[in-house]
């Protein structure tokens, strides 16, 4: 099935349960479930991406810090993806593209990028932790809607911009989130419509002193939503190196990563 999976950067669990609205209404109506997740260590980014994206924690994955500018080594769920036939695309941050793609990043020539031999075939990169989530999502659904991607990554980067600048217990940093759950409401409801299976998730979260890379609660838990008709919406306890396999059995393709098979049908 296609999937849509969209990481929003710096979401904290205890923020998300109380402040995305829509999300929380959309699972009340029976259409999706909220799960809390642990994000593995350190908790910092573009280690967490890789993460999420192959299924390696950070330390065996080698990408132990933000610094780190190379090629993963590891197989990501964009190479399972192609090996499969399948078509893929990603509105992200360029730490993605660095990962996935080419590194390291040259904006002339990577921020859009339309390269069908590429892991991540078709692209719209920033590299502005202040590039707005709107047009991340207006990025996101023009490649939606020109490729049809099978896999489509989703990545804003407000919400932990907003935190850096102001802290966790800031009205900034919760209606940076109000704000990407008002996107959200915009967008899901047609995803879904289109046959869509959607994932929305973060790396990790953050704390008061406008940081994160620790082991607080509020920097390593996690929302995980999930909505679509392959979701069981039963009890699960998902952990954050299940995802990659996950989304590889939504996806119908072959892999050798861990899943977390009470989330799935």
């Amino acid at each position: 099935m296609k999937t849509i999976l969209v990481i929003l950067d710096g979401l904290s669990y205890v923020v998300a349960y109380d402040a995305m609205g829509y999300l929380h209404g959309e699972c009340a109506a029976g259409r999706g479930r909220l799960y809390s997740l642990t994000c593995e260590l350190p908790s910092l980014s573009r280690p967490l991406y890789e993460c999420i994206l192959t299924g390696v924690p950070p330390v065996q994955s080698g990408v132990v810090h933000n610094e780190i500018i190379r090629l993963s080594h590891h197989r990501s769920i964009f190479h399972f993806a192609r090996a499969a036939g399948l078509t893929t695309a990603a509105a992200a941050y360029h730490w993605v593209s660095e990962l996935y793609n080419r590194a390291p990043f040259n904006a002339a020539e990577d921020r859009h990028t339309l390269a069908p031999a590429l892991p991540i075939q078709y692209g719209h990169f920033y590299h502005a932790d202040h590039y707005p989530d709107s047009h991340v999502f207006e990025d996101a659904e023009s490649l939606r809607l020109r490729h049809q991607p099978d896999f489509l990554l989703i990545h804003p980067m407000n919400i932990d911009d907003a935190g850096h600048r102001h802290g966790l217990s800031t009205p900034q940093y919760r209606n940076a989130e109000r704000h990407a759950d008002g996107l959200l409401s915009r967008w899901l409801p047609g995803w879904l419509a289109a046959g869509y299976q959607v994932i929305v998730t973060a790396d990790h979260g953050m704390n008061d002193d406008r940081s994160h890379g620790g082991i607080l609660p509020e920097e390593r838990q996690v929302p995980l939503f999930v909505f679509g008709d392959a979701f069981t919406l039963a009890p699960a306890r998902p952990l954050q190196t299940e995802l990659c396999g996950t989304i590889c059995q939504l996806l119908d393709v072959d892999h050798d990563r861990p899943a977390c098979g009470d989330l799935l049908r």
